[in-house]
């Protein structure tokens, strides 16, 4: 939506966390004297003490919606939560929306079910080191706008794109980079067919003068490609196996290097840059984080595998050093069905199961592991890791599910792993 647009509409921001926030700062710049509401289910925000705002807070945030004619809404808001709510006609944008529709910058978009973050944080290391000025927003950086009211025309913008910012986007970026695609979010999106075409918005609204990368070994991915203008530029990815878990966590082993690397050419990166950028890329936390050899026991920290299909990449990658498996939480109706099979063809010994996919993991094994234990909480599951992980051989956290049920998130569970793995291991 252009920001002309907005001038004389009665605008709602729904949902009030960091994006919230950083939409309302930017608003401002624009509409300093603008009353603008928002909704938000907590029932007390602490800085509730802006001017020009009506606050609609607590249980009841969603019937001021019909009071607005523009909703600005949280990605993690799902549509069908908010439509028995709406009037017509409304338009409903998001923080996302705003960017794409009033950037006149380059956009580099990545998306894809898992490994888009690391991903997005190589190709802006690559461009980086060919002496570009990029800027990393969306999931893994900075809100977009406060970076849009003050870009400078060089700027380059990496934007992670997640289904949820994705799912209403009517522009698409000049760059689109797709990575993979499996089932995830279904509790927000209901069905995969919806999961999919929110991810396609990444390349359905480009032209013959945008590029796609794109997974040709993906047949999800494929599909999206085939109905796609832009100039395809695919890539195969390069097994990674046999990695030693000591060095797992110092390469970007659930990135997909390859396409970073046509990104890289695409703004004439030389081939030694990008091999040199690649070679001192740190990889992010929470994704195969090597936390470290304690009591000969070696721990991985790999929070970030939200999905079976990440963490049986991680298994893949690892290999028959993984002996302990931490997995299970939040059931977002996903089938464990294939990482069952996985851990079936495994050299586990010991299964550490959260609840409540923990359940549907251990139901679908044909072949059970030595030991299985049920734990309620991480400083548990921990202490079990130690009790029954042989030396020599490495617990792996990789819960192939969400972490909404016990944690504030997959950042807050993986930081509770490391915490417990050091206190035990001194």
């Amino acid at each position: 939506m252009k920001l002309k647009e907005l001038k004389g509409k009665k605008v709602l921001i729904l949902g009030f966390a960091r994006e919230g926030g950083d939409t309302l700062r930017f608003l401002r710049r624009y509409f300093p004297k603008k009353i603008i509401g928002i909704a938000d289910q907590k029932s007390y925000i602490s800085n509730g003490r802006e001017k020009y705002v009506i606050w609609h807070l607590g249980k009841d945030y969603l019937k001021a919606l019909k009071k607005y004619d523009v909703i600005i809404k949280a990605p993690g808001i799902a549509p069908y939560v908010i439509a028995p709510f709406l009037k017509t006609p409304h338009h409903i944008t998001s923080q996302t929306d705003i960017f794409f529709e009033n950037c006149e910058n380059t956009i580099i978009g990545v998306t894809g079910t898992k490994g888009k973050s690391t991903t997005a944080s190589l190709i802006h290391h690559i461009l980086q080191s060919g002496g570009a000025r990029t800027r990393l927003i969306g999931n893994i950086g900075e809100p977009a706008l406060s970076y849009l009211a003050k870009a400078k025309p060089e700027d380059i913008f990496v934007y992670e794109l997640s289904s949820f910012q994705l799912e209403s986007l009517k522009v698409s970026p000049h760059i689109a980079v797709f990575l993979n695609l499996y089932p995830e979010h279904l509790d927000h999106h209901k069905t995969f067919g919806a999961y999919a075409k929110a991810k396609a918005n990444i390349t359905l609204h480009q032209g013959t003068e945008d590029f796609l990368v794109y997974n040709a070994k993906d047949a999800e991915v494929r599909k999206i490609a085939k109905k796609s203008r832009a100039q395809k530029l695919p890539f195969l990815p390069k097994p990674k196996r046999g990695l030693s878990p000591h060095i797992a966590g110092t390469v970007p082993a659930l990135a997909a290097v390859e396409p970073a690397i046509l990104v890289g050419k695409l703004f004439g990166v030389s081939d030694s840059k990008i091999k040199q950028a690649i070679k001192n890329f740190k990889p992010l936390p929470h994704r195969l984080e090597d936390i470290g050899e304690y009591k000969n026991i070696r721990f991985v920290n790999d929070s970030l595998a939200t999905i079976p299909e990440a963490t049986m990449a991680a298994l893949g990658l690892l290999g028959n050093q993984v002996a302990t498996l931490i997995a299970g939480g939040y059931d977002r109706g996903v089938s464990m069905t294939k990482l069952a099979r996985r851990i079936d063809k495994s050299g586990i010994q010991t299964l550490i199961l959260f609840p409540d996919t923990g359940k549907k993991i251990l139901q679908d094994l044909k072949r059970k592991p030595t030991n299985v234990f049920f734990a309620q909480n991480m400083k548990e599951a921990v202490q079990l890791a130690y009790q029954h992980t042989p030396k020599g051989k490495t617990c792996l956290l990789s819960p192939a599910a969400s972490s909404f049920n016990l944690f504030r998130d997959y950042q807050d569970r993986g930081n509770q792993f490391t915490k417990f793995v050091k206190r035990y291991g001194s």
